[in-house]
This record gives C-alpha cells, sequence and structure tokens, in this order.
C-alpha cells in the first residue's frame, strides 16, 4: 500500500508550512495534465493570503475534519472494480461511488446553469466530500442517495471545540441543547436552515441526502459572486465551509488528485479516511447508530406522518464525550459550556439606523440602503460576536447579494451585523426582512422593503412615421404601432406599459366603439391591454388593431410608470384613407 504523506497530520499540530509543503511534494510527485473534467484548471497546491468566509456562518461550525492526503501516486482510473475485488491503493482512492459522484455532477450542472460564472468543478465538491465525512463513509447511501445511518459530527459544546448551542430543536441533529454537524457534508443546522437545497426533486431539503447536500455545498461555496477559477475565490470559498489552513491544503490535495482521474465504485465500496484532525485516531462507529428526527415529518420524536424517536446525540466521528463516560479535557482557551456566551447576554435587537426611506429600489436594480441589526443586553450594552439571521419574506423574488433569500452574519465589536446587499428582483410591491438571534427565540426586528416599477419618461412612435395606416370599417390595421421608451436619456427595459383607446383627449375612460384589440385567448374585443413590457431594447409593438363598422378619428393612449405618454390618433373611413399617427396634444375626439 502506497505511503501517505502527513498521514497523522492534525488541526493545531502541523503548521501551515507543513501543510503548504504536504500539497507541495503531492503536486511534484503528480504528472502535469488533467482529464477533461477538470475544466481546463488546476487547484493551487499552496494558499496564498487566504481569506475567510466575511460572514461568520461557516457551512461546518468548523467541526472536525479527516486529514488524510491523497497518495503520492497519480490515480489510475481502471474500469470499476467488483465488490470485493482488492485493488492497489491509488486506483482505490481514485473511486468514487457511485451514486455520491452522481450527486456531485448533477450539482455542478445544476451550478454551471444558475451560477455559470461560479465555475464550480464537481471534483472541489468531491474533495470537500472526501475531507467531510469520506464520501458519505463511503457510499453507504441508499438509492435515492440518503445516508444508511447518521453521520454526526462532534457535538459543539465548547468542550475542545466550537461552542453553539442548538438551534433547530433537535430537529436534524437529534439534540435539543447543541448543535452538530450533519450529513455527507457535515452542515451545521442553523446554516443547512438557509443554504439547504432539494437537489433530487422529492421535495425536501435533507442534509443526510447527498444530492441535497451536495446541492447546498455548491451554492454555499459560490455564494457572493464568487468565481472559483480564480485561487483567492476558491480559497475565501473554502475557508468559508472550515475556517483552518490546514483544512484548505488538505482539500486542494484531494481537489486536484480527483482532477486528474477518478470513476465511480459499486455504493459503499469505497475507501473510508482514518484520521482526523481533533485527535488522529481512526473513527469509530457507535454499535447502535442512532438515526435523526425527520424535520419533514413532524415534531423530533413524534410518530406523526411516520417520524421517527429523537435519538440519543451519539456522534459518529468520535469527541464530545458522548459515551457516556467523563467528557473529554478542555484544552485551554476554549469556552466552558456552562459560561453565559455572548449570545446568551442579549437581551433584545434594535434597528441600527435603517430607514424605511433607504429601502426602495426598482426592479432589478441593487438596493442602495443597508439593513443594520444591533444585539443588546437588558441594560442596552451592545454585544459583540452574536450570530443574527437576516431573512426574506413575502411575495417577493428579491434576494441578498449571492442570490440568498436568508443570510447570517456575526455583530461587530459594538453590536451591530449589516445584512448583506439586496437586490431588487422583478416582482414590485413590499416584503419584509427580518432579524433574529441565531439560537435564541427573542423578537425580531422587522425592516419593511419595497420594489418599485421600472420607469419610463418617455415614448416615442417608431413605426411608419407620417405614412397612413390603411383600414375600411370592419377591416385591420395593416402594421401595428411600435414604440420606444427611455428613461433620463437612456433605454428603458422590461417597463410595464398600458395601452387604452379613449373615448377622447378629455375623456380618459375607455371606448366602447371603433378600434380595438383581441383577447389573445376568446377572439373578443379588448379596447384596454395591462401586462405590457418593452424588451431589451426599449422597444414595445402593440398587438394588431381592428376596426368595427365605426368611422371617424380615435384615440389611442400608452402610458407607463414614470410618466412616460405617447398618444396615437387612428382614423377608420370608408374609402380606406384610415391612418395612424402619433399625436402629442391631440384634439380630436372619438367618432367625429
Amino acid at each position: 500500500m502506497a505511503a501517505h504523506f502527513g498521514r497523522r497530520l492534525r488541526k493545531g499540530a502541523a503548521t501551515t508550512a507543513v501543510a503548504a509543503a504536504a500539497v507541495a511534494a503531492l503536486s511534484a510527485s503528480q504528472a502535469p495534465g488533467a482529464t477533461g473534467d477538470d475544466h481546463g484548471r488546476q487547484a493551487t497546491a499552496g494558499a496564498s493570503a487566504p481569506v475567510p468566509d466575511p460572514t461568520g456562518d461557516d457551512a461546518t461550525g468548523n467541526s472536525p475534519y479527516y486529514t488524510d492526503l491523497p497518495p503520492l501516486n497519480s490515480p489510475n482510473p481502471s474500469p470499476s472494480p467488483s465488490a470485493g475485488t482488492p485493488v492497489a491503493q491509488g486506483a482505490a482512492e481514485a473511486g468514487i461511488p457511485a451514486t455520491v459522484l452522481d450527486a456531485y455532477k448533477k450539482a455542478e450542472a445544476e451550478l454551471r446553469a444558475s451560477k455559470p460564472g461560479c465555475n464550480l468543478p464537481w471534483q472541489l465538491l468531491a474533495a470537500i466530500g472526501k475531507v467531510e465525512s469520506g464520501q458519505a463513509r463511503g457510499g453507504e447511501v441508499d438509492a435515492s442517495g440518503t445516508t444508511l445511518r447518521p453521520i454526526l459530527g462532534p457535538v459543539l459544546d465548547g468542550n475542545g471545540f466550537a461552542l453553539i448551542k442548538d438551534t433547530d430543536h433537535g430537529a436534524y441533529d437529534g439534540n435539543a441543547q447543541y448543535d452538530q454537524a450533519v450529513g455527507p457534508m457535515q452542515f451545521i443546522p442553523s446554516t443547512w436552515a438557509w443554504a439547504g437545497r432539494d437537489g433530487n426533486g422529492d421535495g425536501k431539503k435533507d442534509p443526510n441526502n447527498i444530492y441535497d447536500a451536495a446541492l447546498a455545498a455548491g451554492h454555499y461555496l459560490c455564494r457572493g459572486d464568487r468565481d472559483l477559477s480564480q485561487a483567492a475565490d476558491l480559497h475565501g470559498a473554502i475557508l468559508g465551509y472550515n475556517n483552518s489552513q490546514d483544512y484548505l491544503n488538505t482539500v486542494l490535495s484531494w481537489m486536484e488528485y480527483y482532477s486528474k482521474g477518478t470513476y465511480s465504485v459499486p455504493d459503499g465500496t469505497g475507501t473510508a479516511p482514518g484520521h482526523r484532525s481533533d485527535d488522529g485516531t481512526p473513527r469509530t462507529t457507535p454499535s447502535t447508530p442512532a438515526e435523526p428526527a425527520n424535520p419533514h415529518q413532524g415534531k423530533p420524536g413524534s410518530k406523526d406522518q411516520g417520524g421517527r424517536p429523537s435519538p440519543s446525540p451519539t456522534p459518529s466521528k468520535p469527541g464530545g464525550g458522548q459515551d457516556g463516560g467523563d467528557p473529554a479535557p478542555r484544552p485551554p482557551g476554549t469556552p466552558d459550556p456552562t459560561t453565559p456566551t455572548p449570545t446568551d447576554t442579549v437581551d433584545h435587537l434594535e434597528n441600527a439606523g435603517t430607514a424605511t426611506a433607504e429601502l426602495t429600489a426598482t426592479a432589478g436594480d441593487a438596493f442602495t440602503g443597508t439593513i443594520s441589526t444591533r444585539a443588546e443586553t437588558k441594560a442596552g450594552a451592545a454585544v459583540a460576536k452574536v450570530r443574527i439571521r437576516f431573512t426574506i419574506s413575502g411575495d417577493t423574488d428579491a434576494t441578498f447579494t449571492g442570490g440568498e433569500d436568508v443570510a447570517t452574519v456575526a455583530t461587530d465589536s459594538k453590536g451591530v451585523a449589516k445584512a448583506p446587499a439586496l437586490q431588487a428582483g422583478e416582482k414590485t410591491g413590499d416584503f419584509k426582512v427580518t432579524a433574529t438571534v441565531v439560537g435564541r427565540s427573542l423578537k425580531g426586528v422587522d425592516y419593511q422593503a419595497t420594489v418599485t416599477e421600472r420607469p419610463a419618461d418617455t415614448l416615442t412612435a417608431t413605426t411608419n412615421g407620417d405614412t397612413p395606416l390603411t383600414c375600411t370599417p370592419g377591416g385591420e390595421f395593416a402594421d401595428q404601432v411600435q414604440l420606444k421608451a427611455t428613461y433620463k436619456g437612456a433605454v428603458a427595459d422590461k417597463v410595464a406599459a398600458t395601452a387604452t383607446l379613449l373615448k377622447s383627449a378629455t375623456d380618459a375612460t375607455e371606448n366602447d366603439k371603433g378600434p380595438y384589440f383581441k383577447d389573445a385567448t376568446t377572439g373578443k374585443a379588448v379596447r384596454t391591454l395591462t401586462g405590457l413590457k418593452t424588451d431589451a431594447k426599449g422597444l414595445l409593438t402593440l398587438p394588431k388593431l381592428y376596426a368595427d363598422d365605426t368611422t371617424g378619428t380615435f384615440l389611442l393612449r400608452v402610458t407607463t410608470p414614470g410618466g412616460g405618454t405617447l398618444t396615437v390618433q387612428l382614423r377608420v373611413a370608408a374609402d380606406g384613407t384610415a391612418t395612424a399617427s402619433p399625436s402629442p396634444s391631440p384634439s380630436a375626439s372619438a367618432g367625429s
């Protein structure tokens, strides 16, 4: 069996230099060149000036991870071995369980369609899946991609790990006291609450399902308009997943390894890593694995709708004193779980100066105002390092930067958390952003925001000029009216417009005779059209106009938000000299 370089690398025990050297040695030992699956790029071995995720909302809660590095020999993408067939280590490490590999590739395809600028390679998801769970314990998943046994990280009770008190009432991790990372991509419940995705189309967002978890990981990595083909964005995304330089180097090494060749192996036959960042010992599996409650089937522990009883919080990753014995010794500097955390001291949230007037934007534009919330004690003192969750609700397609409708941000030294910038969608109207404290049931702070319609202040007719449109009573106008919309001299695209055939210049109510449009479904005469929109060039072509038996001059008026108005004179004559021409200040009345 080929040797692993730095096989017992430990978080905190190995320096960044050692980790970087390990990756460099790996890179030097492998022949250059990549398969077509790496999209023409290879991961940079060492990290340069890595920047952690700015939101303070890492995916895993900085839970422990597997530190095993790839073999020094290049992978050998040979045909998939059958179950039980011995293979060389390099070939075994290159094999990824079929369902797990399919989930990674499907997630890549979805992200390349929805966020093409992110350039997410599936090899990055595979690298993170290897480091977080050993590819779902070597592919221990059912046909739908759900793990056969729970994969839980250590209890994040501050005893050697981060201190994150329960945020999901045990729905995902079965622990109503503290959070634990869950599933093959190891999301903590508070992050899954906003990052979760339905990757297999079953209507659920389950962190224990590899399709859901892989797609969620992809969207998580692609936040904030990242381009993962750029080293700085790639490193920042990985550090956002788990803020450790050693973790970054380990993930990059597996990403490069998988980029040089891999293949699928039967589910359940993949190789599982054995060394971890918290203690370096091989993983242990509880004799009676617990099954967390299904959050989609009633409350944890209930029997309603097929729900399962809530399990004891036994992790399938070692650590956290969950074997019934004494807790593991707490390293110096780690928080005492009995001591109140900053989150425990928060009494209420306050609006930190956001004015409602600042939260208005035109459809498709970015909001210029920023939502800020301050966490305070009962005495009004600021509370730093508290996770504030901002949630968008209402009938809206507005999002935060990066396309999410939920974002979590840690308060700064002044107790203030600023939500990411809001981006208006195409739906107009009011919506709400609510700020709450993660892990507490305190009253939130609501912020009202508004998306207004795209405006146009000028409408100009572009068809026919002074050339008459011919029509006789009972006929149809030969040409369609076209106009162009502008706003402050610039093209006004996607602007809503209303077209109405008026009774007269002084009576803007809808006419009941003369020219008309046809309803697209019934073919009946209609004299008001709504829901019209200009195209990308600001142009709008109205449907065909028809004439009844009434002769005379008639008025068609088109209006837009922002004050744009165009009035067109239409004339129907028995001799066929009907015309359609723009009239900025019409004086003729209908039917004259």
